[in-house]
């Protein structure tokens, strides 16, 4: 069985990157990515809480996470970024396989940069496997996403359409099809390699600091997101490895 490490009732996957794909490409199931606003938002958001704490495992996307559990715990917990993650996904066999993948993308920009992307890395690119979501109101449901993945039969899913829906579409798709495939819930992470999202440096990744980049980037969108993360700390400190309580904004 595979190390985990479980804080504020999520299971994170405590091992290296290539192990956490080829685990999840063998027995499927979904891997989500929460980033620390996303960890402070298991307080308030019941659909979001209960999709991430059904995943196989998570992936600790947050170095302000893993910093924070160190200190309090002692413990340590091997940080796996979202780009990490995606970038050794784009080089395990099994999505090089034709209509392998339902890629899940948040616009037709996103699409047609992916699309170039898949192909300078000589990967099947059909454009029938790409499909761009739709604005999704609460709870998340898509059928006709769900019948096209129930179509397809493609041994991953990738979503990536970010802010925090990917988890709830994930477990929407892992509840309903009759198969058992792969379903990673990634976020901004490949827009950050097809270039819809703003590059972040391999060294800026590494020393945790792509969050800054974002922000620079989207001051509007992403420092009143980041500043939420405050009050990991406190939840940290106080739940440890529990699932938090309840609780209104």
């Amino acid at each position: 069985m595979p190390s985990t490490e479980q804080i504020l009732g999520v299971r994170f996957f405590n091992g290296r990157s290539r192990e956490a794909v080829d685990l999840i490409s063998r027995t499927g199931g979904m891997v989500v990515a929460p980033a620390a606003p996303s960890m402070v938002n298991l307080r308030y958001d019941q659909d979001y809480r209960a999709a991430v704490t059904n995943a196989e495992f998570a992936i600790a996307d947050s170095g302000w996470m893993v910093l924070l559990w160190k200190l309090f715990t002692g413990r340590r917990v091997i940080r796996i970024s979202g780009l990490e993650y995606m970038k050794r996904l784009l080089e395990h066999e099994t999505v090089r396989q034709s209509n392998a993948v339902m890629w899940v993308v948040p616009s037709p920009l996103a699409r047609d940069k992916l699309v170039d992307l898949l192909r300078r890395r000589g990967i099947p690119a059909a454009t029938e496997n790409i499909y761009v979501a739709p604005k999704y109101a609460r709870p998340v449901h898509d059928e006709v996403l769900l019948d096209k993945v129930r179509h397809c039969r493609s041994q991953h899913v990738v979503i990536a359409v970010g802010g925090g829906i990917q988890d709830k579409l994930g477990q929407y798709l892992k509840e309903r099809l009759d198969y058992r495939p792969a379903i990673h819930c990634i976020g901004a992470a490949l827009g950050f390699l097809t270039g819809d999202q703003i590059v972040i440096p391999d060294w800026a990744d590494r020393f945790y600091v792509g969050w800054l980049f974002r922000a620079l980037a989207q001051p509007r969108i992403f420092i009143p997101r980041f500043w939420s993360a405050r009050e990991l700390p406190w939840l940290i400190f106080r739940s440890g490895k529990d699932l938090p309580p309840l609780a209104e904004k």
